[in-house]
């Protein structure tokens, strides 16, 4: 277990609004989602590349 899997997790952000935004507001919305996704894929990749390397030394004995 992570230290941060103790956090108590927040509730999902709301939904924008995205009939008030212009079109490269949108684009700029997009972007930073994209941003936000290739983080958490980032992430995702270290724990498990982590998760890897704890089972690897527990199976070796």
């Amino acid at each position: 277990m992570e230290p941060d899997d103790l956090i108590p997790r927040t509730k999902k952000p709301g939904l924008r609004d995205l009939s008030s935004m212009s079109i490269d507001e949108l684009h700029a919305y997009i972007g930073e989602m994209e941003t936000e996704i290739n983080r958490v894929r980032a992430e995702i990749a270290r724990k498990t590349a982590h998760r890897a390397s704890l089972d690897g030394l527990f199976k070796s004995s």
